[in-house]
């Protein structure tokens, strides 16, 4: 009979998991180490636009981002055009944001700003972290670099992550630092990329989105009784440009709608009393509220629970857990609807 869940083992179980995909990191990284160095890495390059691959990197460090309590501010306009492999600069980003995340206490800001200067395209992450020693400063891209000890070795780490960046920032013609005033007073890592003419791109910032950082930030109404969720999720869309309000029953919602006029509205279709079908049916009879984008957050996603959804007004039917990815692409749809 198998151990079941919260039994005597599973504080173990959960421990060596964790180790085992510590351990599947490290080896990764020193592959990817090992291939840079030999040569064998070979870029697939394209035209992409830097925000969209911002986002990505975004959506891969936001467990971290989320668990710390971190408000992270992206700041990226639509144009920005690189040659890159997308795939590796996502790396590129991902691994200098969950830097910044790894080692700004609790509760503390990250800024990402993206701008074009001459023919180079500037990314910024700063954070107000821990910062870096100056002894450690010039070095703090090599490989293995430790402090007493380390940038990385503090988290569990080798090493690795930075100069894996500055590898990878290299092979696409570009340039990588880092800046801090010492311990105590942050961090900002600076990549330049060179730009190329804005054209066709293989990736589109925010799934059509106008950029990462939203000029004009659509308002999202989340409504779910799962606090937890409701969470998790309100801060995922607020780092990714939407200003989101939130509610955890009908009444709450229709209150919460009245004051602020969402855009979308994400609900949950099992919310006690008031489900999500009469919800919806209100929130549109609201004043000034016919074109409001519902979308049915739900556990089930058969053919007829689809179907019931769109017979209740619906114009998206996403199934739980939710795709932040999906999400981005309701909401960049309803805004080009709305335009």
């Amino acid at each position: 009979m198998g151990q079941q869940e919260g039994g005597p083992h599973s504080r173990e179980l959960t421990i060596l998991g964790r180790q085992v995909r510590h351990m599947v990191r490290l080896v990764d990284d020193l592959l990817d180490v090992s291939r840079i160095a030999s040569g064998k890495v070979q870029l697939r390059k394209d035209a992409v636009e830097v925000g969209a691959v911002i986002t990505k990197a975004v959506e891969m460090v936001m467990p971290l981002i989320v668990e710390r309590r971190h408000k992270i501010d992206v700041r990226v306009p639509a144009g920005l055009v690189v040659s890159a492999d997308e795939v590796r600069l996502a790396q590129v980003y991902s691994n200098v944001i969950g830097n910044a995340a790894k080692y700004t206490p609790a509760g503390g800001r990250i800024v990402v700003v993206g701008e074009r200067n001459d023919d180079q395209i500037v990314v910024r992450v700063r954070d107000n972290g821990r910062g870096i020693a100056p002894a450690m400063l010039p070095r703090v891209f090599e490989l293995f670099a430790q402090e007493a000890q380390s940038i990385e070795r503090s988290q569990g780490g080798l090493g690795l992550g930075l100069a894996i960046v500055r590898n990878l920032v290299v092979l696409h013609g570009g340039t990588v630092t880092a800046h801090s005033e010492g311990l105590g007073h942050g961090t900002e890592v600076v990549i330049t990329l060179p730009a190329v003419a804005d054209r066709a791109v293989s990736g589109t910032p925010l799934a059509g989105l106008p950029a990462v950082g939203i000029p004009s930030r659509p308002c999202v109404l989340l409504v779910d009784d799962n606090r937890d969720a409701l969470e998790l999720l309100a801060m995922a869309l607020e780092a990714v440009g939407c200003d989101v309000v939130t509610a955890t029953d009908g009444d709450e919602a229709l209150e919460v709608a009245k004051a602020n006029h969402p855009t979308v509205a994400l609900l949950d279709i099992g919310l006690p009393g008031m489900n999500g079908y009469e919800l919806g049916a209100r929130l549109r009879a609201l004043p000034g509220q016919p074109k409001l984008h519902l979308v049915a957050l739900t556990g089930y996603g058969q053919p007829s629970d689809v179907q019931r959804s769109l017979e209740a007004g619906f114009t998206d039917h996403l199934v739980k857990p939710i795709a932040l990815g999906a999400v981005r692409e309701v909401i960049a749809r309803a805004l080009r609807e709305q335009r």
